[in-house]
């Protein structure tokens, strides 16, 4: 006859075995998911683009964003992170990117939303690059599962250009 704890560690391991293998059906089950978010990004004015004391040229932006993220979420969704990045290429980085506005979105009724904004943190260019500079606005997603693996993925937006003057 088995003894009480030999009894419990099997039905223990059993237990463990059996979530483990809940849990990867779980973050499997993700994969068949195919999403088709939309997004699109209106820049209604440059409210001031000036040069700094420092040398750095700093935007001000009004933005309508609107978005459809409600593919995105399935059973094992906790939340989606979304952000709005400015992108553009400069003699020094062939890849700049500077993050104008950032939210959760705790669930999938929240998942489809127009904000009129402007940019939540400061468009600032090391240097004075940004004149007639153009653009790209692309709207970045990370998608955080209840279990499994994160993934993210991105919408870009093109044929965004800032002023050839200073305001």
């Amino acid at each position: 006859m088995h003894s009480f704890g030999y009894r419990a560690n099997a039905l223990l391991t059993f237990a463990v075995t059996i979530l483990a293998l809940m849990c990867a059906m779980a973050s499997f089950s993700d994969n068949l998911n195919n999403p088709s978010p939309t997004a699109e990004v209106k820049v209604l004015s440059i409210n001031w683009f000036q040069r700094q004391p420092n040398g750095n040229d700093e935007v001000s932006m009004t933005l309508n964003i609107s978005s459809n993220l409600q593919s995105m979420f399935t059973w094992n969704t906790k939340q989606v992170f979304v952000f709005l990045a400015a992108e553009y290429a400069t003699p020094m980085n062939s890849l700049n990117q500077v993050s104008l506005w950032d939210g959760i979105i705790p669930s999938k009724e929240q998942a489809k939303f127009w904000i009129h904004t402007t940019n939540k943190y400061r468009f600032i260019d090391q240097g004075n690059n940004l004149r007639g500079k153009k653009f790209n606005l692309t709207l970045h997603w990370h998608v955080m599962p209840k279990t499994g693996k994160m993934f993210a993925d991105k919408i870009v937006m093109t044929g965004y250009r800032l002023p050839d003057e200073y305001r």
